[in-house]
């Protein structure tokens, strides 16, 4: 398998891998969070390394994917004192978070390759270097199977938890009426966005992260109530995206992380001017009803 074919694969299973748990942050009205998380594993990734003194230990992933939910909880510590709004809490924690990693990596991580760039914007070109090597074989990008395996992990959960967090999403008073945590699905879903952004940012960085859980999200969100719909439509955008992505980028010669997300950009305005089209369609039809009536 050459170069650019591993890279629009890693892209396009990555970006659908992202836009799952996407979707149930856009109708949970925790967009954000996404950024917030994508820039706070960095935090547990430092601090796990300090632990473990290697950067290829498995204790970097378990460090990163558990301050996702620390990153969820002191947010709403915060919202719940009801002197600032959630927003505002947002604010206020992940760039905290982020600039003592940043300080930490600076003061006592100078010498190890913890890079602070390549975790904001990533470097999809080089992920066909980093190889998986099986007794002795090269089996393709390590890339591949870490994107591939966090689909498979995020379908996995959403077919197995869908009813739960369907519910929860959209009634959480019902979803506890039901007999349903709605505690436990929500930090499970932070759980599943923190590990997706962990297995992510090394390859794409923080930034293309957020825009391939948010944007191809809402754009499925204007087009479609179905939620079923909406994850097919989100997954399909996101794929889609990150292949004209690098397409435009090799084109074009800059920024592959850049046009993937520009295409997300694309794509939502699609969806938007979609939307209002059918808005002004369905305006229009029910001003002539009105008349008739």
């Amino acid at each position: 398998m050459n170069a650019a074919l591993e890279i629009q694969l890693i892209a396009a299973l990555t970006a659908a891998g992202c836009a799952i748990p996407g979707v149930f942050l856009l109708l949970r009205k925790m967009s954000m969070v996404s950024d917030s998380i994508t820039h706070t594993i960095l935090l547990g990734i430092v601090l796990a390394f300090f632990a473990a003194d290697d950067l290829s230990s498995p204790f970097l992933l378990v460090g990163a994917a558990i301050m996702g939910p620390v990153t969820v909880w002191l947010t709403e510590l915060l919202t719940k004192t009801k002197l600032v709004s959630e927003d505002s809490a947002t604010g206020i924690v992940f760039p905290l978070l982020f600039s003592i990693a940043v300080i930490l990596i600076t003061k006592y991580a100078g010498t190890a390759h913890l890079d602070t760039d390549s975790v904001l914007l990533g470097e999809l070109a080089f992920a066909p270097f980093d190889r998986m090597v099986v007794f002795g074989l090269d089996i393709g990008a390590k890339g591949l199977y870490i994107s591939g395996g966090l689909l498979i992990i995020n379908i996995t959960f959403v077919s197995v938890f869908f009813k739960e967090l369907q519910v929860v999403s959209f009634d959480p008073v019902l979803a506890a009426v039901m007999g349903f945590s709605p505690t436990l699905i929500h930090y499970s879903l932070m759980t599943a966005a923190s590990l997706t952004a962990v297995g992510a940012f090394e390859a794409v960085g923080s930034v293309l992260v957020t825009a391939f859980m948010i944007a191809p999200a809402a754009a499925a969100y204007l087009i479609t109530d179905d939620l079923k719909k909406m994850l097919f439509i989100a997954v399909g955008i996101g794929a889609v995206s990150g292949v004209l992505g690098y397409h435009t980028a090799m084109l074009l010669e800059v920024s592959i992380a850049g046009c993937m997300a520009c295409w997300t950009g694309l794509f939502f305005l699609g969806a938007f001017l979609y939307s209002l089209a059918v808005k002004k369609v369905k305006t229009g039809r029910l001003k002539k009803l009105k008349k008739i009536i």
